[in-house]
């Protein structure tokens, strides 16, 4: 598999979310930390191929060297062209993430409150169960109550979001909202209906003009449409007895974009992990990186994971973020599924240093290729 690299001088001190302990002495020149990265993407290389996934978007961010931007493969299987940075991918839940800092970056500038009850931005709740205790941040922390993946099977069929909120406006909570945790999507969803009114600009306005235009993000976009706007984009493949099938690219979890609708390439990964890393505060400032990051909600059930079990130690959900204890390192995470794609991210601030892979193909192949890369990296900080 042939790859394009394109590099970005950081240009901004990063953001500390704690007291920095660089993991670098001064003994320790560039040489190590591109040592690390190519090995990586050597051994990333080597076990696409053996799997055989059709392509891949690596993207890799910290700020005292260039910042790296790879990909792997092809679009699609049959006659399709090379994977290059700026070729485009679902995210799928990881768009999570871009919803949550989009609501702290808010809630920083006093254009909505977090802890402000629903109804106040969305009235239609004033005659159902949630009136008074479900607040901004239980939609953003998967802690309204509800049972998990509520009615996700109704994002796959033919009805309308609009139709899907008001069934799942009816349905009784498990728990008191702020008590549980309960991933979901369409709730997660109505934050943009929240952003809306709260600000009178839609949550695509604010995605476009506010996040993917200030961070020179030039391939993002939310949508079926954005997606396929030209031939460089990645199509999703399902696996068959023998190899990977080309799948068609379907709009239903498009429905719900402030929980699984934004599309990037590598190079606009590389982007919003720079400002993840707060390189770039006049977008996403100090207040909001921190507000994003508070852990909410506790999530046991992320300890048990077949892959990270044996390196969590704690799991908490923020605001379209995971937090975990990941063999005493604290990271914020989030993962991506939808038919024909998986997606990573990750964020290790005491390090800065920032990583997303995104692959076309529905393969759990991505969660080893993700806690390698931990691994090593945790490796290498360690005092000699």
């Amino acid at each position: 598999m042939k790859f394009l690299v394109i590099l970005f001088v950081a240009a901004f001190s990063a953001f500390s979310y704690a007291e920095q302990q660089p993991p670098f002495t001064e003994a320790t020149d560039a040489k190590q930390w591109h040592r690390f990265v190519d090995n990586y993407v050597a051994s990333l290389e080597r076990q696409l191929e053996q799997k055989k996934v059709p392509g891949a978007a690596l993207s890799i961010v910290h700020p005292d060297f260039p910042s790296i931007a790879l990909g792997f493969g092809k679009t699609k299987i049959r006659k399709g062209r090379q994977v290059d940075v700026n070729t485009r991918f679902r995210l799928a839940s990881v768009s999570k993430t871009f919803t949550g800092s989009l609501a702290a970056k808010l809630a920083a500038q006093g254009v909505l409150n977090l802890d402000a009850p629903v109804q106040k931005y969305l009235p239609a709740l004033n005659d159902t169960v949630y009136r008074d205790n479900l607040k901004v941040a239980h939609l953003l922390s998967h802690s309204s109550g509800l049972v998990p993946n509520a009615y996700d099977n109704l994002i796959e069929s033919r009805m309308d979001y609009p139709d899907i909120v008001s069934k799942l406006l009816k349905v009784e909570p498990l728990c008191t909202p702020g008590q549980c945790y309960g991933y979901q999507n369409v709730m997660f969803a109505m934050v943009g209906d929240v952003i809306r009114n709260a600000s009178g600009l839609e949550y695509e306005t604010w995605m476009q003009e506010f996040i993917f235009k200030p961070l020179r993000m030039r391939h993002a976009s939310i949508g079926y449409e954005g997606m396929v706007r030209d031939e460089n984009f990645a199509y999703p493949h399902v696996r068959g007895r023998k190899r990977w099938h080309t799948a068609r690219l379907k709009k239903n979890y498009y429905k719900v974009s402030p929980a699984a609708g934004v599309n990037a390439s590598a190079a606009d990964m590389v982007q919003w992990l720079k400002a993840q890393l707060g390189m770039y505060p006049s977008v996403l400032p100090p207040e909001a990186l921190q507000a994003q990051v508070r852990p909410y909600t506790v999530t046991k059930k992320e300890r048990y994971r077949r892959v990270w079990r044996k390196h969590v130690n704690e799991a908490h959900y923020g605001l379209g973020w995971r937090i975990y204890d990941y063999d005493d390192e604290t990271i914020f995470y989030h993962s991506g599924w939808v038919q024909g794609y998986r997606t990573d991210i990750v964020v290790i601030p005491r390090l800065n240093v920032g990583f997303s892979l995104l692959l076309n193909a529905e393969t759990g192949l991505i969660n080893e290729l993700t806690t390698q890369f931990l691994d090593q990296l945790l490796a290498m900080s360690q005092p000699a």
